[in-house]
């Protein structure tokens, strides 16, 4: 079984909608500036291309029915300031993975809590997901203190997990069960 499309979501500052091309040089934004993606597990975009390729990726895996991807966009038809991922979707286990990023420019705002907090809600909710995980590079303590806040409970430390931008490092391992969630 697929994990269903994802209608958009709205929260009082903010919509969640599948990502499209247009929204491609917003992302180039948030994706191109190397602080933001000094975390991440992907190259710091270098232009459109590198955006069209991660789209094309994102396709694919929303074709195989395990991924959704989401940008967010403030307002309704505001630009679009970050992305969030559910991925790894497994149905016999009602689990998924989570990811996000935000531009640069929004830190501190409050307005990654406001998306995640409502797709978590929509995870556990109308998706019927039992839970969710994410890794976080240790070094990232605002992703990590953002997980806590929502509930998130670090579960492990996998060792040398990724080797990324030329360095080996570790991840810790955040879980969240429906059971737990508080819905804030």
């Amino acid at each position: 079984m697929s994990l269903p499309p994802l209608d958009p979501l709205a929260t009082p500052r903010l919509t969640l909608r599948a990502v499209g091309e247009a929204d491609l040089p917003d992302l180039l934004k948030v994706n191109g500036d190397e602080q933001v993606t000094a975390y991440l597990p992907y190259a710091t975009w270098a232009g459109l291309e590198d955006g069209a390729a991660w789209l094309a990726r994102m396709r694919a895996q929303e074709a195989e029915g395990t991924t959704r991807q989401l940008v967010i966009a403030l307002g309704a038809a505001g630009p679009v300031v970050g992305s969030v991922l559910l991925f790894r979707y497994d149905a016999d286990s009602a689990r998924a993975e989570l990811g996000y990023v935000l531009g640069r420019a929004h830190w501190g705002q409050g307005l990654m809590h406001e998306a995640l907090r409502h797709l978590c809600a929509h995870a556990f909710g109308s998706l019927g997901l039992r839970r969710l995980e994410a890794e976080v590079n240790p070094d990232n303590r605002a992703s990590s203190a953002l997980l806590e806040r929502l509930g998130f409970q670090r579960e492990g430390l996998l060792r040398q997990r990724w080797t990324r931008k030329g360095r080996t490092y570790d991840t810790h391992l955040y879980g969240l069960l429906r059971d737990e969630w508080r819905g804030e």
